[in-house]
């Protein structure tokens, strides 16, 4: 898992420091974000001290009412030893109090100039994608008519080669080699490539080739949302391979599980042909269209409408 510290949101949302600047290196280990409504009126119980602190106009409104020695114990307890930061918005003025307790417990105190609800959106669409679950998996990424599709295999099975010829067909390459994935929501996975082989694609005989340079601009993108896994394998002559397409096979990255297609590989057969037709499948069954299931809905009728003639 990534690493976000509060001098990361200080840079990406150029928020102003205020105090507490020692604690700038402080590590950010949650997407939850806090507005401490309860706590202003002296609710501590269930304070989630490890959140990032978010002080609106309601917030501090209510706590300029209080008098002198309730504000200096409300604001007093919301800085500890593990608040990474407390955030004021609307570039509001910030409390002499919270000043003096964030600098004696090294609790950031950082200013935005954005509304509290716009701000609070964007942080945490920040830090949920920042803190997202990641892996990597062996594989080549590509956007096949708007399909995120992983090609995986062994090494040497042809997943570079088949990308090749994807991407002259019009396709776009994301990753070669090695996929990082991270689980942004429940279902949706986005694969990426490692930013030192992004753009570049390795052929057995030809070497590392970029294809960006090569086929341009369009050619590739940085990122994409998996879909499909489509897993390459030598062709064995023993196994039962699926004919008519009605079993529908899974592949369980993180938490989430993506539909998965064996296709084996043998001489005289097109990869990119039927990985590009694998795609544009996928897409129509997501529409509703399922040519599978229609063949055998169409077949036991047939079969249905033998037997009552043979009565």
């Amino acid at each position: 898992m990534a690493k976000v510290r509060t001098k990361d949101i200080i840079e990406k949302f150029k928020l102003e420091l205020i105090s507490g600047e020692e604690g700038i290196n402080r590590l950010i280990t949650m997407t939850d974000i806090s507005r401490p409504g309860l706590e202003m009126a002296g609710f501590f119980d269930y304070y989630p001290a490890e959140r990032i602190q978010l002080l609106g106009k309601t917030e501090l409104t209510f706590i300029n009412q209080l008098n002198q020695d309730a504000r200096t114990d409300r604001l007093e307890r919301l800085c500890t030893d593990i608040t990474p930061a407390i955030i004021i918005t609307r570039d509001l003025e910030v409390p002499e109090e919270l000043i003096e307790a964030s600098e004696r417990e090294a609790v950031p105190v950082l200013r935005s100039k954005l509304k509290t609800t716009r701000f609070s959106s964007r942080l945490t669409n920040y830090l949920e994608s920042q803190l997202a679950p990641t892996t990597a998996v062996h594989g080549v990424l590509v956007d096949i008519y708007g399909v995120g599709v992983l090609i995986i295999g062994k090494s040497g099975v042809g997943k570079s080669e088949t990308a090749l010829e994807l991407v002259k067909r019009g396709h776009r390459l994301i990753a070669d080699d090695c996929v990082e994935i991270r689980q942004e929501d429940d279902d949706t996975l986005v694969g990426t490539s490692p930013e030192l082989i992004e753009h570049l694609l390795e052929i057995r005989g030809l070497g590392i080739i970029n294809v960006m340079t090569l086929f341009g601009a369009g050619a590739v993108r940085s990122h994409k949302k998996i879909s499909l896994v489509i897993n390459l394998e030598l062709w064995d002559q023993t196994k039962q391979y699926d004919r008519l397409g009605l079993d529908e096979e899974t592949m369980r990255i993180i938490d989430t599980s993506v539909t998965k297609l064996t296709v084996p590989v043998r001489p005289g057969r097109n990869l990119s042909v039927i990985i590009e037709v694998a795609a544009m499948n996928f897409r129509l069954k997501r529409m509703g269209v399922n040519a599978a299931e229609q063949f055998s809905n169409r077949l036991s009728d047939v079969i249905e409408d033998g037997e009552h003639e043979d009565r």
